[in-house]
């Protein structure tokens, strides 16, 4: 086991944002096998966002923190977007689109109560 030695690390919010940017990789590895790679690479993008955005901002001021947990949210949205996207064009099916909507959703307000606790 590795020692934890950064901040973000410990948060909640980050441990999912990297539990649900798994998943998405593994739907954009499978829009590459289907040469969808523009889909592919928004939808690694947008996933590695959320987490880059909280780890980004953990190493700052509290209010600078909040500015990127914003981000991270918007990252979060986008990834929605993608997925809804991709259950229109029938790349995934709407059970897999509708588990990783509501983690989405619930990081999302994880996000926002815990950018409460940073005033």
């Amino acid at each position: 086991m590795m020692k934890q030695i950064f901040r973000f690390e410990n948060l909640q919010i980050w441990q999912i944002a990297i539990e649900i940017t798994d998943e998405l990789f593994l739907i954009a590895d499978f829009l590459d096998t289907q040469k969808l790679y523009r889909f592919s690479d928004q939808l690694r993008g947008a996933g590695m966002s959320i987490s880059n955005n909280i780890v980004e901002g953990s190493g700052d001021t509290n209010k600078e923190f909040q500015r990127f947990l914003r981000y991270s949210k918007r990252s979060a949205y986008e990834c929605a977007n993608i997925l809804i996207l991709l259950v229109r064009k029938k790349l995934i099916k709407i059970e897999r689109k509708e588990r990783l909507y509501n983690r989405l959703d619930e990081l999302c307000r994880k996000i926002t109560n815990f950018s409460k606790t940073l005033n």
